[in-house]
């Protein structure tokens, strides 16, 4: 019996040993891949930034608007200068990507944030308002009019011109220097009523 135990031993050992290892292995592989998943998810967002920053789009899209409010002249809290290139397109990029992290390359995101300015969706907070730490004065509530001012095709307009520079290959849309005008032609079927901040996204 004694001697049957001691050929048992050396054998459960072998194979509680290989089982650890093997269980190793595994667990280093799947955190390994998580790893691996996890920075391919989160490198597509950054590799958009790389190739466009907010300071080149804004003033892509004043070029295309020309007529866009700009609203810089706001007083630089580092060098008591007027901050030409603090804009009013400059801001609301910075707020869309960088405050409330949506995506540069969909109209509805691009919405979803004028609807914030307009009151009619998310609460912007003064505090966290791209040019509130750099600026004398914070720039919201002019930031809020400016855009309050516009009328829905400039707004439609504005918003197709941002998708296009972040996103070049969705130009499938009409061309934001058009006067965009509601075409009662297009529609086949009836719409029913909207009513506030449903209005503003349409």
């Amino acid at each position: 019996m004694s001697k049957n135990l001691s050929f048992i031993q050396p054998r459960l050992k072998h194979w509680q040993t290989l089982t650890t290892l093997m269980v190793v292995g595994v667990i280093v592989l799947s955190s390994g891949a998580d790893k691996s998943i996890h920075t391919n998810l989160f490198s597509i967002q950054p590799a958009i930034a790389q190739r466009i920053t907010p300071g080149d789009v804004w003033q892509k899209v004043y070029q295309q608007l020309p007529n866009l409010p700009r609203e810089n002249n706001y007083i630089s809290k580092e060098n008591g200068k007027v901050a030409e290139n603090n804009t009013l397109v400059n801001r609301l990029i910075k707020y869309h990507i960088y405050t409330k992290g949506r995506a540069p390359i969909y109209r509805l995101d691009w919405k979803l944030t004028l609807a914030d300015y307009l009151g009619a969706n998310e609460i912007i907070y003064d505090t966290s308002y791209p040019g509130n730490d750099s600026l004398r004065e914070n720039p919201l509530e002019g930031d809020r009019k400016a855009i309050s001012r516009l009328t829905r095709s400039q707004r439609d307009a504005l918003v197709q011109v941002l998708v296009n520079i972040f996103n070049p290959t969705s130009q499938n849309t009409l061309s934001p220097n058009s006067n965009t005008t509601a075409n009662p032609s297009t529609s086949t079927t009836p719409q029913p009523p909207q009513r506030g901040g449903a209005e503003l996204l349409k």
